[in-house]
């Protein structure tokens, strides 16, 4: 850790500024800037059996490699060791032929060897997409459960919604690794109502009964009704409630269940903390899905990545997700904060008024895009809040990572540069294969300088993962814009001690903005004239760089 630290500080005292005329690249780095938040990126390319670690300069830290392709999710743990979902090919399990599906759960240590495996993938079932590591170690999975059309239709299914003749409905399997066996288990087809037979006997009123799911709705790619109902496509865990949170693109809907419970009580509906078995608790994105509201109610878009903010973070406790869209009133996609309002902390239960949806009526916060349409993965992609505020994005359609800070300005930019081919160069334009780009991934994870998983690993950079063909230098703060920019004409002493003066055309109204190392800003004011000080008494020694808008950033050493 010591070395990866003292090589940033390195990177930080070079070139800053990307000279004019010189080639802006195409993929990997494509922005910069002091404000964003120091770490590592970790993405899975979709079409590619390795897994990798990048530092913000696109450099590649650290490479897993594996037979197996991605079943969507991956994360390094706090061990050192990487987690994800494989599988040896999408159709490796006829019964469920479909995007994110999956075979096996691995735990990879840093050099790639095999430390554990789980497979859930079968003639009744297949795990897909995504998982989460509880704290006790087990992990967590959403798997399909295929149901045949005689018992969908026993279930109260609309025979004319079943076109694939079955059904597969939805489970929550826990695994513990040291057993290597199930532990718990929640089954969505216990939890059912529908209003179509009033012979079976979960018929019922379906807008008086939303800790039910109606098993009729259709949405997304379901229209038609084919099998995959649901997808559900993210799981998250808050250890603080004991809770779940999974989520539906199909449907638009995110939903949380009670942990708490024995299996035999989630089959039910009472019984664990939330007195409710493994009824919903809370639903929120689609009121339509249980007879409230109208479609101009609808919040949620085919949402990725529906995760709890963690403790210790700006809005920790809140669920951000990727809202993929189409929205109500355009094609593009937005990442969106909401807090779920609690009726009772201790039970884990959440206000709900008869009659009226599940609150809130919008989300807290959102990032747009400028034009929104700039923004538009309609599959895929993720957000992440960063310690120092920011927003880490992965525009999973295209390949596009990039952070955003407080203000909604890009503080970086990459494209992912691997495809099914291999690892592209500078000059490649990324390909199209059956209607999508070639660079497709699931979502990333930034992780701090200081995540326990980094600790006496080797973070030596092994220079750009692309292959370049155009001369850049190892790491800088560069933007598209940067040959708009005018230099700081007068900046002195630099490297200062105490107080550092600069110079700027007279009756200048700007905001002087200045961010050490780690991306962390230490100092702004707004100044109207053009001689101005400023007192770095306060400020370690070290490497800073100086942003006023308009004007190329410029690194400053304080030195004592």
């Amino acid at each position: 850790m010591y070395k990866s630290l003292l090589i940033g500080f390195v990177l930080v005292g070079m070139n800053w500024t990307l000279g004019i005329g010189q080639p802006l690249p195409s993929i990997g780095l494509q922005e910069y800037q002091a404000g964003s938040y120091n770490g590592y990126t970790l993405f899975d390319p979709f079409f590619s059996t390795s897994v990798y670690l990048i530092d913000n300069c696109g450099n590649k830290i650290h490479e897993w490699t594996g037979n197996y392709f991605p079943a969507a999710s991956v994360d390094l743990l706090e061990n050192g060791h990487l987690m994800r979902t494989s599988n040896t090919a999408i159709n490796s399990n006829p019964n469920f032929v479909f995007a994110g599906g999956g075979e096996l759960i691995q735990e990879l240590d840093w050099d790639s060897n095999l430390v554990w495996e789980f497979k859930y993938s079968d003639s009744l079932h297949r795990m897909h997409h995504d998982f989460k590591r509880l704290p006790n170690g087990h992990v967590i999975f959403p798997a399909w459960e295929l149901k045949t059309r005689e018992e969908a239709i026993a279930a109260g299914r609309d025979t004319t919604k079943l076109p694939d003749g079955v059904l597969w409905s939805e489970t929550i399997v826990e695994v513990d690794p040291a057993m290597d066996s199930i532990v718990w288990q929640w089954h969505l087809w216990d939890h059912l109502i529908q209003d179509f037979d009033s012979t079976k006997n979960n018929y019922g009123i379906i807008k008086n009964h939303p800790e039910l799911l109606d098993i009729n709705l259709t949405g997304g790619q379901t229209l038609t009704g084919g099998a995959n109902w649901l997808h559900v496509n993210t799981i998250d865990f808050n250890p603080m409630m004991n809770q779940i949170l999974f989520s539906s693109p199909f449907i638009s809907e995110l939903f949380i269940i009670d942990h708490s419970t024995t299996t035999a009580q989630a089959a039910g509906h009472s019984g664990g903390n939330s007195l409710n078995g493994g009824d919903l608790l809370y639903r929120w994105g689609n009121p339509q899905n249980y007879d409230h509201g109208t479609a101009a109610d609808q919040q949620l878009f085919g949402a990725h990545t529906v995760k709890w903010i963690p403790p210790g973070l700006p809005d920790a406790g809140k669920i951000m997700f990727f809202n993929n869209g189409p929205h109500l009133d355009g094609p593009y996609s937005s990442v969106d904060i909401i807090n779920p309002p609690i009726d009772n902390y201790s039970l884990g239960q959440y206000i709900y008024i008869p009659g009226v949806a599940y609150g809130p009526s919008a989300a807290e916060w959102s990032y747009r895009s400028d034009p929104p349409t700039s923004l538009f993965s309609p599959i895929l992609s993720s957000g992440q809040r960063l310690p120092n505020g920011n927003t880490l994005i992965c525009s999973g359609a295209n390949g596009r990572f990039f952070e955003v800070d407080t203000a909604g300005q890009i503080v970086w930019d990459y494209v992912n540069p691997v495809i099914h081919t291999g690892v592209m160069a500078q000059s490649d334009t990324v390909p199209v294969v059956n209607g999508l780009n070639a660079n497709l991934v699931f979502r990333i994870t930034r992780y701090g300088e200081s995540y326990p998983g980094l600790a006496n690993q080797d973070l030596t950079p092994s220079g750009k993962l692309e292959i370049e063909d155009v001369v850049i230098a190892d790491c800088f703060i560069k933007t598209r814009r940067q040959e708009l920019l005018r230099p700081i004409t007068s900046i002195y002493p630099n490297p200062a001690s105490d107080r550092l003066q600069l110079r700027l055309p007279e009756n200048t109204l700007a905001t002087l903005r200045l961010f050490d190392a780690m991306g962390r800003e230490v100092f702004h004011q707004t100044v109207n004239h053009g001689d101005i000080e400023i007192n770095v008494t306060h400020l370690p020694v070290g490497w800073y760089v100086l942003q006023i808008p308009g004007y190329q950033p410029q690194k400053v050493m304080i030195s004592r």
